[in-house]
């Protein structure tokens, strides 16, 4: 744990170091939890997306960003990481949607004007930024009125910095175990995406992480001049937990990620 990864330079350059990496494991197809999990759950959550102005919140290399101007989105991506935005413009350039991409912070989005999107969506970001109720200010500030705000971030319930899985003799997974909820110290967590053949043969990302409870989630979106109107914790579907036990375990004992949708009061 470190000071500098409450300075949002020191996590854009953290990103800056993931993205070469990262965006090639992605577009290879590696990120299995979005593919199965998360993203099909996400994309039935949000309303119709057909001719909004968009902006996509930490939009990374732009993988959900296509997904969501493929669905008729008018899309607009922010990223802190230039790299990632990098990434995100060749293949903008190689396959063009009309989407555009900025280099910048959700957590002021300066360079965008009031009232300026129908729409804010963001997907598994919000809880990598170290200022959550800036974010929202600043989302609705960019917002027409009734404009709307749907995120997903991992589950601050669950997802906590003493999590474990508790299993028998024989390895089947019996439940979660969290711990140091209320624990809001940030740290940088090192990860691989876990299901991808030869894994340990990479280096781990530098992911900075800021915990957060549920009440500040709840709390920064109201405060924000939000109204909530639809939470959700997805499951895998059925089927997916069926087929793969590492889903099998988020279907049968805790969710993994927080859905929430408000429009601006």
């Amino acid at each position: 744990m470190t000071d500098e990864i409450l300075d949002e330079a020191a996590v854009a350059a953290a990103w800056d170091r993931n993205a070469a990496i990262w965006t090639q494991e992605v577009t290879a197809g590696f990120d299995f939890y979005r593919e199965l999990y998360t993203l099909p759950a996400f994309l039935d959550f949000v309303p119709s997306m057909t001719g909004q102005r968009i902006i996509d919140l930490g939009c990374g290399e732009g993988s959900n960003t296509r997904r969501f101007a493929k669905l008729g989105g008018m899309m607009t991506g922010v990223d802190l990481s230039a790299e990632m935005i990098k990434h995100a413009r060749r293949k903008e350039e190689e396959e063009p949607l009309g989407i555009t991409y900025e280099v910048g912070s959700f957590n002021d989005l300066s360079p965008f004007a009031d009232g300026q999107f129908d729409c804010a969506v963001s997907t598994m970001a919000l809880m990598d930024g170290p200022d959550l109720p800036a974010a929202m200010r600043a989302t609705s500030r960019v917002l027409k009125p009734s404009g709307t705000l749907c995120f997903s971030v991992l589950h601050p319930c669950f997802i906590t910095p003493a999590i474990r899985w508790l299993t028998d003799e024989e390895g089947s997974h019996l439940g979660l175990r969290i711990g140091r909820y209320f624990e809001r110290t940030p740290f940088v967590e090192y990860w691989r995406f876990g299901r991808r053949p030869g894994t340990t043969m990479l280096e781990p990302f530098e992911v900075p992480r800021f915990p957060r409870t549920l009440s500040d989630y709840i709390n920064a979106v109201s405060e924000a001049g939000f109204r909530i109107v639809k939470v959700e914790e997805p499951r895998p579907s059925e089927e997916m937990a069926r087929r793969y036990d590492w889903l099998n375990r988020w279907y049968q004992h805790a969710p993994l990620v927080l859905f929430i949708l408000a429009v601006k009061a």
